[in-house]
């Protein structure tokens, strides 16, 4: 019988991708995403996760504008060609430009060539410079069951759990986490130090904690590496504090009781983690929280989220859009 029409088993061998991303170079990139999903395919992967942003790490920085592309791109060509390839689900977010505006745009791709797609509901902080909110509820009807798709921040908002509980068999998401700035002195490193534990923390439990209310497996692919970005200081002003960072977290396939069963740091360096897990719903272990984050944020960190997110939306409106559509452009 052929594979992509068999009935498919509860138990599947899953994989998500580690990825050291260059700026803008989607070409680069999608080199390197196809090496590692080969090699995750070959420990026997079928179902297999790359990160969110994965023709492009999206610092602030006009650079990352030409990782925009046309809705019918290379990067969803290679996902369809990989998943063929080895008959397996592949799934992964780029910026996709379409009727005037900008997404970070989640395709899962099946075996067959089926592409569903998911729009981020909300950027997170700088990346407002890119990219507009979505609406949908990113829950897909595939061969494998229900299908949930989430990215980043997405997994610490209620509103995610709320949208596909009960609904989907796995949730397979990316992440784009960076830290606080190393470059700005001893006295902010001591000041922050704290915050920055708490961030770190945050991204290493978010899959589990996200598993752990939704009842389902979940896959999480990351970015791994150092780079430079620019915090805006106010809103429509043209001006940058450089900002040097690194991505935190981890890679990691988790169970529908939040157990991790296999991960990669972020400092390990690119790679990929595999696991054996069980497709399908269960009740939940933990019950939701009547709140929009999911866990307390400290005030610091959502006065830095709501201060970036009111600096890159301005940016959006005045050059991100326009120059994100001309890359687009270049691309058809």
């Amino acid at each position: 019988m052929d594979t992509m029409t068999a009935p498919i088993e509860p138990r599947m061998r899953a994989a998500a991708v580690q990825l050291d991303a260059e700026v803008g170079d989607v070409a680069t990139n999608l080199e390197r995403i196809e090496r590692l999903v080969d090699e995750a395919a070959a420990s026997g992967a079928r179902l297999i996760a790359v990160p969110e942003f994965c023709t492009s790490r999206l610092p602030f920085d006009p650079r990352a504008h030409e990782a925009v592309l046309p809705p019918d791109n290379a990067a969803v060509a290679l996902f369809r060609q990989l998943a063929a390839r080895h008959r397996c689900w592949i799934g992964g977010s780029m910026l996709v430009a379409q009727h005037g505006e900008i997404s970070n745009r989640y395709h899962f791709v099946e075996p067959d060539g089926r592409v569903h797609v998911h729009d981020k509901d909300l950027p997170t902080m700088w990346e407002n410079a890119f990219y507009g909110p979505g609406s949908d509820d990113g829950v897909f009807e595939t061969a494998l069951g229900g299908v949930g798709a989430a990215v980043c921040w997405e997994l610490i908002r209620t509103q995610t759990v709320r949208r596909m509980l009960g609904r989907v068999a796995v949730a397979v998401t990316g992440t784009h986490w960076w830290t606080l700035p190393s470059n700005w002195g001893s006295a902010v490193n001591r000041g922050l130090a704290s915050l920055a534990q708490f961030n770190r923390y945050l991204s290493e439990n978010a899959p589990a904690e996200f598993a752990r209310r939704l009842g389902a497996p979940v896959l999480q692919a990351s970015h791994c590496g150092r780079f430079r970005t620019g915090f805006m200081v106010a809103p429509g002003v043209p001006l940058a504090a450089p900002y040097d960072t690194e991505f935190v977290g981890c890679t990691q396939i988790v169970d529908a009781d939040g157990h991790v069963l296999a991960q990669r740091q972020a400092q390990e360096g690119p790679g990929v983690v595999v696991a054996e897990i069980t497709l399908g719903a269960q009740a939940p272990r933990l019950p939701l929280e009547e709140r929009f984050w999911i866990p307390e944020l400290p005030l610091f960190l959502r006065a830095y989220w709501h201060q970036q997110n009111l600096c890159g939306k301005a940016y959006y409106r005045s050059r991100g859009r326009a120059a994100g559509l001309a890359a687009a452009e270049k691309h058809q």
